[in-house]
């Protein structure tokens, strides 16, 4: 989350938000971001997309495939962020990893 920092993002992670290793549902998470105005950024695709289509009155979602490379990741995340504007109510953005074979 370092680098996410370095490029200008206030980030908040689940450790430092004193949540880390309880189980906590995921839907008692969104429900956190919602509370302190966040955007989430999470490798459990799955389940955030679907709480995005139950619950969408939320601030923005990222949902990002798992990638070794976490500084390409980051950078990627950053492409992302540059080109959607200001408004990041209710949008569920997804970023994938590279194919290799491409």
């Amino acid at each position: 989350m370092a680098k996410l920092r370095d490029f200008g993002h206030d980030v908040l992670t689940t450790l430092e938000a004193g949540k880390a290793n309880q189980r906590i549902p995921d839907e008692e998470v969104l429900r956190f971001a919602v509370a302190e105005e966040r955007m989430m950024l999470t490798l459990n695709r799955r389940h955030f997309m679907r709480l995005h289509r139950l619950h969408p009155e939320h601030f923005e979602i990222i949902v990002c495939t798992e990638d070794a490379n976490f500084e390409a990741l980051v950078i990627r995340i950053k492409q992302v962020l540059e080109g959607i504007g200001d408004n990041l109510e209710k949008q569920l953005i997804k970023i994938y990893r590279p194919n290799p074979s491409k």
